[in-house]
C-alpha cells in the first residue's frame, strides 16, 4: 500500500509538471513559426496567386482566426486580453484536446484519427520485429564474444549504421519493387489488401535499424557478462546458455527498457521518411505535407502530440523500472 501511494503521488507530480512543459513547447513552436511566417505570408501562400489584394488577405485571416494579435490583445479588457489572441485560440486549447481545423478547413482531430491506423500498421510490426532481431543478434554476438563471428558482426553493424536511411529506402524500392517486382513500390490498400504495401517498408525499417540497435544491445550484454553474479552462476556449474538466457538477458532488461518503452508512445507519430517515400497516408506524411504547405495548425498539433507522447513514454519507463527491479522505489 505505501508503495502504491508513492507511485500515485509520483504520477500526479509528473502530470502536473507536464502542463507547463507542454505550454512551453507550444509557446516555442508558436514563436518560431511566426518568426518565419507571418499571418500575411501564410495567407499569400494559401491563396496561391501572384497578386493578392489586401482585402483577400484580411478575409483569409478573419476566416481562420489569424486576424487577432499574437499574444496580447490590447484592444480587449480583462481576461479577453489573453484569450482573444492567436496563441490562446490556436495553441492553449490543445491542452484540452481541441486541435481546431487545418488551414484548408479539414478537422485536424478527424485527420489524426484516420491516419493513425496506417502509421501503426507500419510502426508496430517494424518495432516488434526489429526488437526481436536486434536483441537476438546482439545476444549471439555477446555469446560468441572475442571470436571471428563477433568481430565481423560488429564490423557489419558499424557499416549498416553508417549508411543513410534514404539508401535503404531507395535501394529497397529499386531492387525489390522495381527490378524483382515482388511488391508494389508505393501506395496503400484497404483491409487485408494493405499487407502487400506494408511488407517492403516494414522490411526496410527493420534492416535500417539493425546496426545501431544491435551494437548498443551487445554493449549492454557485455557489461553484464563481467559482473559478479555471472561469475557466481558459472562457478555453480551452470551451462553458458543458461547463464545468458536466464541471468544476463533478464538483468539487461532495465537498460533495454530505457530505449524501448520511450519509443512505444512515439509509434503513433509514424515515420516521416518512410511514409513519404512509400505514399502511406499516415501521420508522418501528414506532417511532411503540412510543413511543405506551411500549415501552422497541423504542425503545432503534431508537435504537441509528440510532446505528450514523449512525456507518457518517460512515465511508462519509470513505472517499468519497478516491475523489473524491485529495489527501485518512487520518492
Amino acid at each position: 500500500m505505501p508503495h502504491n501511494r508513492a507511485m500515485f503521488a509520483y504520477l500526479v507530480r509528473r502530470l502536473l509538471y507536464a502542463i507547463p512543459i507542454l505550454i512551453g513547447v507550444n509557446l516555442i513552436t508558436f514563436a518560431l513559426f511566426f518568426i518565419v511566417n507571418t499571418p500575411d505570408d501564410m495567407a499569400r501562400m494559401q491563396l496561391g496567386v501572384k497578386r493578392v489584394t489586401p482585402e483577400a488577405i484580411e478575409k483569409w485571416k478573419a476566416e481562420r482566426g489569424y486576424d487577432k494579435p499574437l499574444f496580447v490583445n490590447s484592444a480587449a479588457s480583462g481576461m479577453s486580453t489573453v484569450t482573444e489572441t492567436i496563441f490562446f485560440e490556436k495553441s492553449v486549447r490543445m491542452v484540452v484536446g481541441d486541435f481546431g481545423r487545418a488551414d484548408d478547413g479539414r478537422d485536424i482531430a478527424r485527420e489524426i484519427a484516420t491516419r493513425m491506423g496506417p502509421s501503426l500498421a507500419i510502426a508496430l510490426p517494424t518495432f516488434v520485429l526489429g526488437l526481436f532481431v536486434t536483441v537476438s543478434l546482439a545476444l549471439m554476438l555477446a555469446f560468441f564474444r572475442a571470436t571471428a563471428l563477433d568481430f565481423w558482426g560488429v564490423v557489419l553493424c558499424v557499416a549498416m549504421m553508417s549508411i543513410s536511411g534514404l539508401f535503404y529506402i531507395i535501394g529497397g524500392q529499386y531492387l525489390i519493387a522495381k527490378i524483382w517486382r515482388l511488391v508494389p513500390i508505393s501506395g496503400f490498400g484497404e483491409g487485408l489488401d494493405a499487407w502487400r504495401f506494408l511488407i517492403l517498408p516494414v522490411f526496410i525499417g527493420v534492416i535500417s535499424g539493425i546496426g545501431s540497435s544491435a551494437r548498443w544491445y551487445r554493449t549492454i550484454f557485455l557489461e553484464e557478462v563481467g559482473k559478479d553474479y555471472v561469475r557466481t552462476a558459472r562457478a555453480k556449474g551452470l551451462p553458458e546458455t543458461v547463464v545468458f538466457f536466464r541471468h544476463i538477458l533478464r538483468n539487461a532488461l532495465i537498460p533495454i527498457l530505457t530505449g524501448v518503452v520511450v519509443v512505444i508512445p512515439l509509434l503513433f507519430m509514424g515515420s516521416l521518411l518512410t511514409e513519404s517515400f512509400f505514399g502511406i497516408p499516415g501521420l508522418g506524411s501528414y506532417t511532411i505535407d503540412a510543413i511543405n504547405a506551411q500549415d501552422f495548425a497541423v504542425v503545432r498539433s503534431m508537435v504537441f502530440i509528440g510532446s505528450v507522447l514523449y512525456i507518457v513514454g518517460l512515465i511508462l519507463t519509470d513505472i517499468s523500472y519497478t516491475l523489473v527491479d524491485p529495489r527501485i522505489r518512487f520518492s
